[in-house]
């Protein structure tokens, strides 16, 4: 059986988790995930997504614990490559990724959300990469990513001591963006994935290409990534209709035509 649920809601996706008890990644869930972004990415309707999970306990608890106690070493690496390569190919998406966590949020499932380019946060959301009470280490991205978000020093606190924070901790530390209540958290983030759909195609795609291009070059070639990709962005016909909407003080109605091209 399918332990995710991805729907449509206008040019809206939603890919929900549901593995009970905690949504822990197996390596069935993983390649299920990858699939499912895969599928996203190709269908030129959708202009955003939403990943949650269902229930409010749980995003993504980590890893599945038994399953990696049960592989092989030998094999050991196969599952981390899978997770590295899901978390690599959600932030290739071409339109946004916005996580909505409810719940814990731990090891793997730090690194999920990580892996997103928005991060909500309900009240009572943990986060954490307590691999190394385990003996082990972060292998899906998270020795790399959470220090570009939150600076080395803290993330090396997080990941050396294992311990978790809340979601008010994460706000401080800028690993989510926003936290509301848990009852409003799908709600905030339908709302947030309904304005970005709303936007130019052609810009949204873009912006988020010159940011996920530039953080792998130095300034000077990111700089020119941003000046390629905003140019072309100008003279489009969402940029044409964007200008002459403002001018005549009326709400832009922009195309649909995507952006394709990421390099």
């Amino acid at each position: 059986m399918s332990q995710l649920r991805v729907g449509m809601d206008g040019a809206v996706a939603t890919v929900l988790v549901d593995r009970p008890p905690v949504n822990a990644l197996s390596t069935a869930l993983l390649g299920e995930l990858l699939a499912a972004f895969e599928a996203l990415d190709r269908d030129p309707t959708v202009r955003c997504v939403v990943l949650s999970a269902l229930g409010d306990r749980c995003f993504v608890a980590g890893a599945d614990i038994r399953e990696a106690a049960e592989t092989p070493p030998d094999r050991a690496s196969e599952r981390t490559a899978l997770g590295s390569q899901l978390m690599r190919r959600i932030e290739s998406v071409a339109v946004p990724v916005v996580a909505a966590i409810n719940g814990l949020c731990l090891g793997g499932g730090c690194e999920l959300a990580m892996s997103a380019d928005l991060r909500i946060a309900s009240t009572s959301a943990r986060f954490g990469q307590p691999e190394i009470r385990l003996g082990i280490m972060p292998g899906f991205g998270g020795t790399q990513r959470l220090p570009r978000l939150i600076g080395v020093g803290p993330a090396l606190d997080l990941m050396l001591t294992g311990r978790d924070v809340d979601a008010a901790e994460a706000l401080r530390l800028g690993l989510v963006s926003r936290v509301v209540a848990p009852e409003e958290l799908q709600q905030e983030a339908a709302s947030i994935a309904a304005e970005i759909a709303g936007r130019s195609a052609t810009a949204v795609r873009s912006i988020k290409a010159a940011v996920r291009r530039g953080l792998d070059l130095p300034l000077d070639a990111g700089l020119s990534v941003e000046f390629e990709l905003s140019n072309a962005v100008r003279t489009s016909a969402d940029a044409a209709e964007g200008l002459r909407a403002f001018l005549e003080k009326r709400p832009p109605l922009f195309g649909q035509a995507p952006v394709r091209d990421r390099d």
